[in-house]
């Protein structure tokens, strides 16, 4: 109690009207001066939905619209405590955006029938009974046998022999069994109506006006749009955002994110042998990256720059290493080098000779001179090969474990 309390004195109230802002006729537009917005309001992006104002400031705060979609104020509920001793400090605005359904909406029956709209047909073109009924929808009759959604097809049988005789159907559960059944009950209607016992009616071409040679089922059902909408979910993206880690792509739609290509993904171009596109799909449009890679060791993290003076030439560096265009060098065989070449000189300051055991030593940690690129390059050799950044990252957290990768450059 003592927490809720010192909680209630430090929480800033605050009131719900326009204040100082009264007399803004802009603002007015939206929002009355109780600081709600009023319903069947048209709001555009940007436009005030709701005020406050501030007991610790005294300043007036306008909440606006953040859509991108013209809308219309539906709804507007007052949220307040459970005592009801309070002055409301939440407000909850619905706003209605009105668009017409497009290829790629989803729709669905009570039954549990859902499906996208795949084509929207010209209505001159569509079939037509006998009567003159267009159908709204057409569904593939393969979405039935597998799902069993028949309380679909009694639905809709139901449906029309209710909209003959004019009668409100009775949907009380389990009053059927499988001596009287739904649909001898709902047929023998459609029969008395004229129609096919079945609900079959005989269908006419709306581009050739000839009859189909199939039986077409026609029926009432209630159908519900639903809250997924391709407007909300369409994605494209050319480049954008990469993460700062792996350099590949971001994920997710607000951020401007690429769209996953996963395993299975991956799995099947390689069924299918299909080399350019997977390396196009994994590394051209995902993490592309250039590396320097050294010929002898195969190491490729160990990349050094030598200073270049303005001449062109090499500032401390050894005549008999080699290195880049720019003063690349690889650092794992220098260090090797320059410990090559300090134990030769103790071994003479020692009066040992190069040709003794002691001295000499492998600098060629790990390829055999057939991997080289040029036979007659010297160790140290470095060249630039084309991988995923995230295979460099790779090579540096095994590193940092005492993992060394070595890569055969040919």
């Amino acid at each position: 109690e003592q927490r809720g309390a010192v909680k209630s004195q430090t929480a800033p109230v605050l009131h719900f009207g326009l204040g100082k802002l009264a007399s803004n006729e802009e603002i007015r537009k939206t929002i009355d001066t109780d600081g709600l917005p009023s319903v069947g309001v048209k709001v555009n992006p940007g436009d005030p939905i709701a005020a406050y104002e501030d007991d610790t400031t005294g300043r007036t705060r306008i909440i606006k619209y953040k859509g991108d979609e013209t809308g219309y104020i539906d709804t507007v509920r007052l949220i307040g405590g459970d005592a009801g001793d309070t002055e409301l400090q939440k407000i909850h605005v619905t706003i209605r955006i009105t668009r017409s359904p497009v290829i790629g909406d989803k729709f669905s029956s009570r039954h549990g029938q859902k499906g996208v709209c795949s084509q929207k047909w010209p209505s001159v073109d569509m079939p037509f009974s006998e009567s003159g009924i267009q159908p709204d929808v057409i569904i593939n009759p393969h979405a039935f046998p597998s799902r069993m959604t028949i309380g679909m097809f009694v639905e809709s049988m139901a449906g029309k022999a209710g909209a003959m005789h004019g009668l409100a159907q009775d949907a009380t559960p389990f009053q059927f069994s499988e001596d009287d059944t739904a649909i001898d009950y709902f047929g023998k209607q459609l029969l008395a109506a004229g129609y096919n016992y079945y609900g079959n009616e005989p269908m006419y071409s709306g581009i050739t006006g000839e009859e189909f040679a199939a039986d077409i089922y026609l029926g009432v059902v209630y159908y519900q749009r639903l809250r997924h909408m391709v407007l909300d979910k369409y994605q494209v993206r050319t480049t954008g955002p990469v993460d700062p880690v792996t350099r590949q792509p971001v994920k997710g739609r607000k951020r401007a994110g690429g769209i996953r290509f996963g395993e299975m993904e991956r799995d099947a171009l390689i069924a299918h042998g299909t080399s350019f596109l997977l390396q196009d799909r994994l590394m051209n449009c995902s993490d592309y990256s250039t590396a320097w890679v050294c010929r002898t060791c195969g190491s490729l993290i160990s990349l050094g720059y030598e200073d270049v003076s303005v001449g062109g030439e090499l500032i401390g560096s050894s005549s008999h290493f080699p290195t880049g265009p720019s003063g690349e060098y690889c650092r794992v065989c220098r260090a090797l080098e320059e410990s090559e070449a300090e134990r030769a000189r103790t071994s003479l300051a020692e009066g040992r000779s190069d040709t003794d055991p002691r001295v000499r030593t492998d600098l060629r940690v790990s390829l055999s001179s057939s991997n080289l690129l040029s036979q007659q390059g010297s160790r140290g050799d470095m060249d630039v090969i084309a991988i995923p950044y995230v295979f460099r990252y790779l090579c540096a957290e095994l590193a940092s474990m005492g993992i060394a990768v070595s890569l055969e450059v040919k």
